[in-house]
């Protein structure tokens, strides 16, 4: 199963609330995301007129696609529900919160992706989650080894 992840998302963001949304793609699109040639990693979402858009996702190039190969980093639209939108939207603008894909995967043939609503971290709190990480794989180390 293909799963693309943005590694950072939990760690710069504290993630309040996620969605799952289809994705707008084109052909040459599908078929390099089925390979696995993706990434999340400096992407985030935007409310544009009642719909939701995906900016500075990149999906390399198709090495079979000829001249109708498509943009590797381009604005895609996400499909979402009418009220979902209107939850994010006003979520983004009152409360000051931001759109970061946190994973993208294929569901029944369809490439979903997950989106979160999130607020960035401040460098304390990012310690703290490395401290947490650090206590919870030196218990499953006890705890293998016991």
């Amino acid at each position: 199963m293909i799963e693309i992840k943005n590694k950072r998302a939990y760690y710069d963001y504290d993630i309040k609330e996620t969605y799952e949304a289809g994705i707008v793609l084109t052909g040459t699109e599908i078929k390099s995301i089925r390979a696995g040639k993706a990434t999340l990693k400096d992407s985030y979402g935007i409310v544009k007129n009642n719909e939701v858009y995906i900016l500075n996702m990149h999906i390399s190039a198709y090495e079979k696609g000829n001249i109708f190969n498509h943009e590797e980093i381009r604005t895609r639209k996400l499909l979402l529900h009418k009220r979902e939108i209107w939850k994010i939207r006003d979520a983004i603008t009152k409360d000051g919160y931001t759109l970061i894909p946190i994973k993208l995967y294929f569901q029944r043939n369809y490439a979903k992706v997950m989106i979160g609503i999130a607020r960035g971290k401040k460098n304390y709190d990012k310690r703290e989650s490395i401290k947490k990480k650090d206590i919870e794989r030196e218990m499953s180390k006890q705890l293998k080894n016991y």
